[in-house]
């Protein structure tokens, strides 16, 4: 670690993880996270050795694919502007090593607009560019044909093997996952600054710990636990307390809560092994919890983690509370990475528009799902009539938000429902034309429909061009090496790690044998009195991960929560299948479910597209059988003295 102030900031916990020689922290979890985070670590850490900034996803790409189409530029101009240009001096003075994938669709150009500001400041700093993601060039030469159907589950590689494309002109935007050697090969050659495109979160942690530690690409197991560091940080503050099982518990911890939540900090030992805090005064928890949590999130297969590297297993992965706010990483296992890249493509799609309206009084819900019904039939009446259109909205979709409306059968059966609700309109249709016609028609309800609607002051919302999220595979051998670019010098090349096992230690996962149970004086208690979970999404399918809050409760959960309940728990929202993994070494379950986000983050009609609240619907609606004497150990109290 850099000799500063380290041991002022950390106190006792740098004591209490004496091997470590490296850290790491991460500032930005998605594109929109708090330009204030970067300054949180590297003006109140004073010593952090590295600092990773993650601003893509899925989503991200869609957007940035539409801005480029307009003629925008292809990268994150706001992180050039708001988080780096005012930490320039601190940077240079610190030395802080910066990597990030602000970059998107065009590295080199967020390179030069990085280096202006440079310039302007007077300060020398270098800053390098990854490029060799986008793979545009490579489908235009005709390797489109060279794309493979990507599964989210062992199961029969089919998901999206119905949606790849088959034309070049169909795809707005083609990136492959690159992996973290470009970035090692950046900071080699002396790069402050590394920008990349699209790359595997991960990456962004484990390159640094690669350039530090000298890891080989056959050191399997360190490159494991490296990304699985880079996995926990990568979305911030969500490894410290952030849309967390029990937030409340961070909303009022000391250092001002969720108003000033600190942002995740790695101290890394050479052999993989980690201890996650954040600084002291921020707000927010480090806790087993909120460590695991985030492990599991937007996880497939964890024994079976893809990655361009290493292929990662977490099956086994213990985490420790070592101290307050500090927690010990320890266990991931390697394996030779696979041979493919992932790719992520995003292709056009229909026209989509989306409104709300606010309705108030009795039976508010009635109203609203007659009023958004009346909407829809109102303008396919007029559609051939106004705007010589045949093809009626069939594609829509009405949600009742504040009324339990995304929890379908589970939604409470009481009479004591508010008597308010917001109504959610969304629609699509290949003709732009017939969704103006709909947005016109939502005014006009507030006179000509049910009583008590307000909200649509905002004006008359615009159909947009919808995109969508294909993911897919790609041989490595059929792609070129990505290059880094440094300063002024000319592109070096950086390889993709070989697959072969040679010279490699590779080992293999712990079975898990849950004990015998007995059913004798049993009850059923609310699943967060014994577990948390997390949810986020991977295209069209969602991973719920559910943790234990105590060994001692983890044969239950394994015995009660099988794939079949969670199936049919989110039948209301599931078009695929369910399955069902075990992460014994932290008393944790991993369910993917497939085809159940109505098309995924950039193409869905339902409000939450992304998955969000699936775990937060399973733990506080699915209940779970325990043996009685264990009722004392069991978290939210008030909800089992009802029982």
């Amino acid at each position: 670690m850099n000799d500063t102030a380290a041991t002022d900031v950390f106190g006792t916990m740098l004591d209490k993880a004496p091997n470590a020689q490296v850290s790491i922290g991460c500032a930005s979890a998605f594109w929109g996270d708090s330009p204030a985070a970067a300054a949180q670590l590297l003006l109140g850490h004073g010593s952090l050795d590295f600092l990773a900034l993650d601003l893509l996803a899925e989503v991200t790409m869609g957007l940035l694919a539409k801005r480029k189409a307009a003629g925008k530029s292809g990268f994150i101009e706001e992180f050039a502007q708001r988080v780096v240009a005012p930490l320039l001096p601190a940077i240079a003075s610190t030395r802080t090593k910066i990597i990030t994938n602000a970059g998107g669709l065009d590295p080199i150009g967020l390179k030069n607009l990085i280096e202006d500001l440079i310039r302007k400041a007077d300060l020398s700093i270098t800053v390098a560019a990854v490029v060799g993601d986008n793979l545009m060039d490579n489908l235009a030469s005709g390797h489109l044909s060279h794309l493979k159907p990507f599964s989210p589950t062992n199961a029969k590689v089919q998901d999206d093997s119905d949606r790849l494309p088959s034309r070049l002109q169909d795809v707005t935007a083609a990136n492959a996952y690159l992996g973290a050697f470009p970035i090692v090969a950046a900071l080699d050659a002396g790069a402050d600054i590394v920008v990349t495109g699209r790359c595997v979160d991960s990456a962004l942690v484990l390159g640094p710990l690669i350039h530090r530690f000298g890891w080989s690409p056959r050191d399997f197991d360190q490159l494991a636990a490296g990304s699985l560091i880079g996995h926990i940080l990568e979305c911030g503050t969500q490894a410290t307390g952030g849309n967390f099982t029990d937030g409340m518990r961070s909303s009022s911890s000391s250092g001002a809560g969720w108003s000033n939540m600190g942002y995740p900090i790695a101290l890394v030992s050479p052999n993989g092994d980690a201890h996650i805090t954040k600084l002291a005064k921020t707000g927010g928890c480090v806790t087993r919890l909120t460590v695991g949590e985030q492990m599991c999130y937007e996880v497939l297969d964890p024994a079976n983690y893809l990655l361009p590297d290493v292929i990662l297993d977490l099956t086994n992965v213990t985490l420790t509370q070592v101290d307050h706010d500090l927690v010990k990483v320890t266990g991931a296992r390697g394996r030779p990475p696979p041979n493919t890249l992932k790719v992520s493509l995003i292709t056009h799609g229909p026209y989509v528009v989306t409104s709300e309206l606010f309705l108030t009084g009795y039976d508010s819900r009635g109203k609203a799902l007659a009023t958004g019904n009346a909407i829809i039939q109102r303008v396919n009446r007029l559609l051939p009539r106004i705007a010589q259109i045949k093809e009626p909205i069939s594609a829509y979709r009405l949600e009742c938000l504040g009324v339990d409306g995304v929890l379908g059968p589970h939604a409470r059966a009481s009479d004591d429902i508010p008597h308010e609700v917001v109504l959610r309109i969304t629609a699509s249709h290949p003709d732009r034309r017939a969704l103006g016609v709909l947005a016109m028609e939502l005014a006009p309800s507030a006179t000509s429909m049910a009583p008590g609607i307000t909200g649509a002051g905002s004006g008359r919302p615009i159909p947009t061009r919808q995109l969508r999220h294909i993911s897919a595979l790609i041989p490595k051998d059929t792609l070129a090496p990505a290059q880094v670019i440094v300063g002024c010098s000319s592109p070096v090349k950086a390889v993709f790690p070989s697959t072969s096992v040679s010279n490699a230690v590779v080992r293999t996962s712990i079975p898990y044998e849950p004990p015998a149970l007995s059913s004798w004086d049993v009850v059923a208690v609310p699943l967060i009195c014994l577990a948390v979970a997390r949810s986020g999404d991977k295209g069209d399918n969602c991973n719920i991960g559910v943790l234990a809050r105590r060994s001692e409760f983890y044969p239950y959960l394994v015995q009660a929560l099988t794939a079949d309940v969670v199936a049919s728990h989110f039948a209301h929202l599931l078009e695929g299948n369910v399955t069902r993994y075990l992460l014994p070494g932290s008393s944790a379950l991993n369910f993917v479910l497939t085809k159940c986000l109505g098309g995924g983050g950039l193409s869905s009609l339902r409000i939450d597209r992304q998955g969000k609240t699936y775990g937060s619907i399973l733990v506080s609606t699915c209940t779970v059988p325990v043996a009685r004497n264990l009722l004392p150990l069991l978290s939210y109290q008030h909800l089992v003295n009802k029982l």
